[in-house]
């Protein structure tokens, strides 16, 4: 029999998910350059709550993490920014979440960082195209231009998120209760 992480005891990387999204839904409107905004380097660290709240207590409590992180973010991009980045984060943010999460529990037997760098990495393909084709196309941003700097960004930062993440592995029992007997 399965049992469930209590979402009350999920209010860490549950937190963390809203502020990263919210936080990276206010950056993203600001380019830095032709090439990037400011988002692209917060935004990967959802990814890394994701893979850590993976690794502590499975697949299915980082899918509620995900899901419920998902929906204040939404709530709060509703309240901070357009609706068409609202709508973009939230559609991006959901198809990769699940995807990160599939592609990291099929290699979590593997060597600690393939897990969390593969996930990251594939779901930033689908995030950074779902994002930016939603929230810039038809408008005068160069968003093909923002999506390739945002991507490499991305992939740069899950290179670079490999440190946090194994300094994090001894310790994700005080952010994360560990997993009980049978479940996921």
């Amino acid at each position: 029999m399965k049992t469930s992480t209590p979402l009350a005891r999920l209010w860490r990387p549950i937190a963390a998910m809203a502020i990263v999204v919210t936080l990276s839904n206010g950056l993203v409107q600001f380019p830095l350059n032709d090439w990037l905004t400011w988002g692209a380097f917060t935004y990967p660290v959802v990814y890394l709550v994701t893979d850590l709240t993976n690794r502590a207590v499975g697949a299915e409590a980082a899918r509620r993490v995900a899901l419920v992180g998902f929906a204040v973010a939404v709530f709060a991009s509703l309240a901070l920014g357009p609706w068409r980045i609202a709508v973009a984060s939230g559609s991006a943010f959901l198809a990769s979440q699940l995807l990160d999460i599939s592609v990291f529990d099929r290699w979590r037997a593997q060597t600690w960082w393939k897990a969390p760098l593969i996930g990251s990495m594939v779901a930033s393909v689908v995030d950074t195209v779902l994002f930016f084709f939603i929230a810039f196309a038809g408008t005068d941003m160069n968003w093909l231009t923002l999506g390739a700097g945002d991507l490499g960004v991305k992939w740069l930062m899950a290179v670079l998120l490999l440190a946090p993440y194994r300094a994090m592995l001894p310790r994700l029992q005080l952010s994360v209760p560990a997993r009980t007997e049978g479940s996921t």
